[in-house]
């Protein structure tokens, strides 16, 4: 018999049914089996990641069942498929938008600039309000975006942010966390919002990764985001 910690039971009486039981020793390998499978999945959703599948969030909405989104990213990637980000505990993945994302941005111009709207938002309750400023979908035009960058942080960074902000949302025992998505035209990293490059540089107990500001990279996002802004339902 091939397995023998596999024990089978079967009736004969009508309707014929079988079941099978794991003795102690045959659970414990199937579970360290089970786990090592799970350990094996290169990245997961994070619940901060989970915003972006709600029709209201400002930004890359994903019309998609989250479930199926991860499973689909880890499908499609490997670790082979990590790109650098801006700090060694953040990685990128760029992939064909599979989901029909929208680009999460337009240009500011003279006929568009009269619905710009602007007012204090947080991201989440945990962080504080910050002065932003967003275009109402119905009345601007989008596109539909080539690829999705897909924005990872390490396991352990997402432990300490939680951390900080004393959130107690489980983390799953995999390498990475899917922490945003960007539907955007280009294959490469897209220059972030200056808000998120200082809310960065005040620390984990604000929502930020604890990374210090970086003059060059904010010019440059300052550079990219006067000329546009977000898109979020109305």
């Amino acid at each position: 018999f091939l397995f023998p910690n596999l024990v089978v039971f079967r009736f004969a009486d009508p309707p014929r049914t079988s079941f099978c039981c794991m003795r102690p020793a045959a659970l414990a390998l199937f579970s360290r089996i089970t786990r090592l499978s799970m350990s094996q999945k290169l990245c997961y959703l994070d619940s901060f990641a989970r915003r972006q599948f709600s029709p209201s969030y400002a930004g890359t909405v994903i019309n998609f069942d989250p479930q199926a989104f991860e499973d689909k990213i880890n499908e499609l990637c490997s670790a082979a498929d990590l790109k650098d980000g801006y700090a060694p505990f953040c990685k990128h993945l760029f992939v064909k938008n599979f989901v029909g994302a929208h680009a999460p941005a337009v240009k500011i111009t003279d006929e568009n600039k009269k619905h710009l709207c602007s007012g204090y938002r947080a991201r989440t309750e945990k962080e504080l309000p910050v002065l932003t400023r967003w275009f109402p979908a119905s009345k601007v035009a989008t596109h539909e975006a080539a690829y999705l960058d897909i924005i990872l942080y390490s396991r352990d960074q997402i432990v300490q942010e939680k951390a900080a902000i004393n959130d107690t949302d489980e983390v799953p025992d995999c390498p990475w966390g899917i922490i945003s998505v960007k539907a955007q035209d280009e294959g490469h990293e897209v220059t972030m919002q200056p808000i998120t490059i200082m809310r960065n540089a005040l620390g984990k107990e604000e929502g930020g990764s604890g990374v210090p500001l970086n003059r060059d990279k904010y010019t440059e996002a300052v550079q990219y985001w006067e000329h546009h802004a977000l898109v979020q339902e109305d």
